[in-house]
């Protein structure tokens, strides 16, 4: 497989995985997107968010040095802050616009270096592709507690998980992997 169509599927990837977000928090109502199941815990929306700055950061430090789409959102989504500083939940509209713009600049990004429009584009495609299976497997582990809560503490039922070639289970998460033989279930 060449480079750019690895890239590209990687990017397919992110998409499906953005995609299957979406199917689990976009029917649910404000109120559930930002309710808490206790004190110490954080709610949908948090999770929604993080995943957004957790690839803004990762592009950002690892290929483009771009400011944050929402640089306010950036502390309350860190995982870093602790549950009680992190503040208010953004509105949803808020938090959609950050995963979009964060997600529009990811996406142009691996463009950049697909093109390739970077220095040093072979460092940056091996930066890109570990790059993009961190970010898409840091998704679907947010995904796996977003489908928790869902189901268990909200009562709605789970759309089914999505399927690729490249998507195994580990430990119970979906994963994005190069390799079939982890599969555990």
């Amino acid at each position: 497989m060449n480079a750019t169509s690895e890239l590209a599927e990687l990017l397919t990837e992110y998409r499906r995985a953005r995609a299957y977000t979406d199917l689990l928090w976009r029917d649910l109502s404000a109120e559930e997107v930002h309710w808490r199941p206790h004190e110490q815990s954080s709610a949908i929306g948090w999770h929604l968010g993080h995943q957004a700055a957790v690839a803004h950061f990762m592009i950002r430090n690892l290929t483009s040095a771009e400011p944050s789409p929402d640089p306010r959102l950036d502390s309350l989504m860190d995982s870093a802050t602790p549950e009680q500083h992190r503040g208010q939940l953004p509105t949803i509209k808020r938090l959609l616009a950050y995963r979009e713009a964060v997600a529009d600049r990811l996406h142009r990004r691996i463009g950049d270096i697909t093109a390739p429009r970077v220095s040093a584009p072979r460092h940056m495609h091996a930066i890109a592709k570990t790059l993009l299976v961190a970010v898409i497997n840091h998704e679907y582990q947010h995904d796996q507690w977003i489908a928790e809560v869902r189901a268990q503490s909200l009562g709605h039922d789970l759309p089914p998980r999505p399927e690729s070639d490249r998507l195994v289970i580990l430990d119970g998460y979906l994963t994005v992997s190069d390799s079939a033989t982890w599969c555990d279930s």
